[in-house]
């Protein structure tokens, strides 16, 4: 028989019941650091668990967390088949437990009083979709053994470094956290992020920045421009195909006429379209390794970057209400109501 456990690697407690079965199951190991799991290709052996004999059990297991300490986990079990398996068939309420600090759906979200953006305080920090992409190409082309070392980089408040650690799950090597008070980061443009990356690469000496083609919040798609800019290497915006030949950078990238190749001579800096790859979820076991990699903590002051920005922000403004639509029967009625508010 099989065990199927499909846990987020949050969740404890989960409960249910187990009954009509004998002798012993194996456990697979799960992946899951987002709402929603997916159970791992290869399942890791965790050893025969005896079942019990009651008629309303609750099986225990324990996950294995090397920063902490094993960690107590009650699991919930059907019954799939008689003689073939198991499933996890929890609640759903208690599958995904409530956050302690749950980020406000997108209609609640609310602007400051003094109209300089929006309350970010207890909303969780996550990695832009783009520069998600762009990791997943490092580690691809790290997993091919054309480049030694994926070094992933957040500039803002202590929650960045949440994100460099997904990232390091995903299988960056090691982290860089340019450290700025919350204040300050909500200043950060794409200039002043630029300069840092500029900094960082000439520091690190790499051959390669990849970064998403722009932030989902903002929208600019400017930040990897501007770096190719300050350190004076080729770039290639918007790609779709990234392939290392040599000391060559071959990138097709979308363009409004369909598709256009570039070959860059590296180093180069290269931003991720949408199409480039699919990003991998970070499976349980290297979620785990991930917490015992290196996040360098710099301010930037260390890399000699000033920080101010020439740009302020007049004000923040609530979108405007939406009135009720209104139905009509035929289109000249359409056509009617349409000039009579003036759109024709």
């Amino acid at each position: 028989m099989h065990l199927s456990l499909w846990v987020p690697i949050n969740s404890v407690n989960l409960r249910n019941t187990l009954s009509g079965l004998r002798g012993a199951v194996t456990v697979g190991m799960i992946k899951s650091d987002v709402p929603g799991t997916q159970e791992l290709d290869e399942r890791r052996r965790q050893g025969d668990l005896p079942l019990p004999t009651s008629s309303n059990p609750t099986l225990s297991l324990k996950l294995c967390d090397p920063g902490q300490g094993p960690a107590p986990f009650q699991a919930v079990v059907v019954l799939i088949q008689p003689g073939t398996g198991l499933a996890l068939r929890p609640p759903p309420s208690c599958l995904f437990p409530p956050d302690p600090a749950p980020s406000p759906p997108a209609e609640q979200i609310r602007v400051k009083p003094d109209r300089t953006g929006v309350v970010t305080d207890g909303v969780k920090h996550s990695m832009n979709p783009f520069c998600e992409i762009a990791v997943e190409e490092a580690v691809r082309l790290k997993e091919k053994k054309l480049v030694k070392e994926v070094i992933a980089v957040s500039c803002g408040p202590a929650q960045c470094q949440e994100t460099i650690r997904t990232a390091l799950a995903m299988g960056a090597d090691r982290g860089i956290h340019v450290e700025v008070p919350p204040a300050e980061a909500e200043r950060l443009g794409p200039l002043q992020v630029a300069r840092v990356l500029a900094k960082l690469a000439e520091k690190e000496k790499v051959d390669l920045v990849l970064l998403g083609k722009q932030a989902i919040d903002d929208d600019c798609n400017q930040t990897g421009q501007m770096t190719a800019g300050f350190l004076d290497w080729p770039q290639g915006t918007f790609a779709s195909q990234v392939t290392l030949e040599g000391d060559k950078l071959k990138v097709e990238r979308e363009i409004d006429g369909g598709l256009e190749t570039l070959r860059l001579k590296l180093p180069a800096v290269v931003t991720a379209d949408l199409r480039l790859n699919e990003p991998r979820y970070a499976t349980l076991p290297n979620i785990m390794k991930a917490k015992k990699k290196k996040i360098e903590v710099i301010k930037p002051g260390d890399l000699g970057v000033d920080l101010t920005s020439k740009l302020s922000v007049i004000s923040v403004e609530d979108p405007p209400q939406r009135t009720a639509g209104v139905k009509v029967e035929t289109t000249e009625d359409l056509v009617a109501k349409l000039k009579e508010i003036g759109r024709i």
